[in-house]
């Protein structure tokens, strides 16, 4: 499942949640908690409650909704979303939500208090957790522990005021985190989603941000305006170099396998383990752009 570009829509203004779903985004996210005033809550979540059982929105992209961070909140936000009482009008399956993501998770426990209930409610989603406090980045790795937790995303605004620190343009403030985010979803085979970029005007810094994220290990990056969807998408999407390189790498593993030798050479180049488990991460990331097999 592709997910390069995570594009948030505030759930207060349908048309826009709709416009969202339209872009070349791998993820929507319709949100309930940052982008919504505090007397705005029941009214976002009839709006996006109205467009996911909406039979006619159909989107190639997943949707995920992110609830609010309290629980009493996220409880109204399940209950508006997925209650009965609410979709009875509407066939049960044209509730077009494939994932949730929980904001502000400090703890392994949040994300299992989530699944309980949606279990309660007879449902089961993937659950991103979004790690944007301190505690949330020391306890990363137990919260990517838990089954339900399907992506860890990193917030580095919030976390810089969690913790006091001044954001700057090379982000060295919030590395740490940043990169033990990342760590803790790889060894748990989570999808990794980077931090935003505030300033959504700025082409040149969404481009060297979302390629910092990819030396780093990101599988995805977080986009606040559609503007940033592109540009995103085309910073996680291999290099036709890249690409004809990993198709000469898996080629050549696939005969060493045959004949036994675990060590091999390409354009002279000797190819062990991790060198064909990169070749693996260029073609899930080209079959994820649909540029895979690169011959056709």
């Amino acid at each position: 499942m592709a997910r390069r570009s995570v594009l948030f829509s505030p759930g207060d203004q349908p048309a826009l949640l709709r416009k969202a779903a339209q872009t070349a985004a791998d993820v929507v996210v319709f949100d309930l908690e940052d982008a919504v005033a505090p007397g705005q809550k029941d009214a976002a979540r009839a709006g996006v409650r109205d467009v996911l059982t909406d039979p006619a929105f159909d989107p190639d992209c997943e949707v995920c909704v992110r609830v609010n961070a309290d629980p009493t909140r996220w409880q109204a936000d399940l209950e508006a979303l997925l209650s009965e009482s609410v979709t009875a009008n509407a066939d049960a399956e044209t509730l077009r939500l494939d994932s949730l993501m929980l904001p502000k998770v400090t703890e392994p426990g949040a994300v299992r208090r989530l699944e309980s209930a949606l279990e309660d409610a007879g449902r089961s989603y993937p659950i991103f957790a979004l790690i944007e406090q301190a505690a949330g980045v020391l306890a990363a790795p137990e919260i990517a522990a838990v089954p339900a937790t399907d992506a860890l995303v990193f917030g580095a605004e919030d976390l810089a005021a969690d913790i006091g620190a001044t954001r700057t343009a090379d982000g060295t403030e919030v590395l740490y985190a940043r990169e033990r985010v990342v760590l803790a979803a790889a060894a748990h085979d989570c999808t990794a989603i980077d931090t935003l970029v505030t300033d959504f005007e700025d082409e040149s810094a969404i481009r060297a941000d979302t390629a910092f994220a990819v030396e780093l290990g990101y599988d995805g990056k977080l986009a606040i305006h559609p503007a940033q969807v592109d540009p995103i998408n085309e910073e996680f999407t291999p290099s036709a170099d890249d690409c004809e390189w990993a198709v000469r790498v898996l080629e050549a593993a696939r005969e060493a396998d045959e004949t036994g030798h675990g060590v091999f050479e390409v354009g002279g180049e000797m190819i062990d383990a991790p060198l064909i488990k990169r070749a693996k991460q260029i073609r899930n990331r080209a079959i994820a752009a649909q540029i895979w097999p690169p011959h056709q």
